[in-house]
């Protein structure tokens, strides 16, 4: 069965808009790791200079 022009291109668009949407996602969930290691990265060094501050005492 031949599809109408009007319609092929609506399916093309939608599934442009689709993987975008994707592609943003999945940008947006790795600044997030990013984000998340570097904060855990922070916590851990204050830990270890509390650690070396109470054995310095």
């Amino acid at each position: 069965m031949k599809h109408s022009r009007t319609e092929v291109g609506r399916w093309r668009m939608l599934r442009q808009a689709n993987r975008r949407k994707a592609r943003w996602l999945e940008a947006q969930s790795r600044r997030n790791m990013r984000i998340h290691s570097i904060r855990k990265c922070l916590v851990k060094r204050q830990r270890q200079a509390l650690v070396f501050a109470l054995y310095d005492i």
